[in-house]
């Protein structure tokens, strides 16, 4: 059963394990990954990219602290499986795909599920999306070399941000807290993620 192995990894917060437990991960996938919807490893998706392993989603939503109340920013839709998961928990969520195929097929996903409260765009997450900002969190769900900056300024004082850092060889998860205009970075987990792309994926 997810939960109970997601339980037993640190996973404990229950509005995430209800959450994860209220999206049916199998409607992400694609047709051949059926049997492996809840394997938790990653899977292969269309693009070249991937789906996380259910065990980083719940470590990265986790992390974020959500309440029911907060502003989110994704960067990087991709299935829309993790967006799916934070539109259970958090008031609403703005997220960013470049690939505009992963876009639509996420969008037609939440819609057929009945998310009416995340907002999908096609285009540079590393840039975030300056129109909805302040965000009260920010997930990037595909690795940087460090933090863009433009991330940083988008998120709301006191808000959270969680990040994949580093090169195919050594990646660690972040969760950054902006306090008094400050990065307070904490290291979570390695982890291993797509490269993040555009403008200042690299910053």
């Amino acid at each position: 059963m997810l939960s109970r192995d997601l339980l037993d990894r640190g996973i404990d917060d229950p509005r995430v394990l209800n959450a994860m437990a209220r999206v049916p991960r199998e409607r992400f996938v694609l047709p051949q990954s059926m049997a492996e919807a809840y394997a938790d490893r990653a899977l292969p998706i269309e693009c070249g990219q991937t789906i996380s392993q259910p065990y980083i989603v719940g470590l990265m939503t986790q992390a974020l602290e959500i309440t029911g109340r907060e502003h989110v920013l994704e960067v990087g839709t991709g299935s829309g499986y993790q967006a799916a998961v934070l539109a259970e928990l958090a008031h609403d969520v703005v997220s960013i795909e470049r690939h505009a195929e992963l876009s639509d097929q996420a969008a037609t996903a939440l819609a057929e599920m009945g998310y009416s409260n995340v907002k999908l765009l096609v285009g540079d997450g590393s840039q975030g999306w300056l129109p909805g900002a302040p965000y009260d969190r920010i997930i990037v769900t595909a690795a940087a070399e460090r933090c863009p900056p433009a991330l940083i300024e988008q998120l709301a004082e006191g808000g959270i941000l969680v990040i994949p850092v580093g090169r195919d060889d050594g990646q660690m998860l972040e969760r950054i807290r902006k306090r008094d205009g400050r990065a307070e970075i904490q290291h979570l987990s390695a982890c291993r993620f797509v490269p993040l792309v555009g403008e200042s994926a690299d910053a």
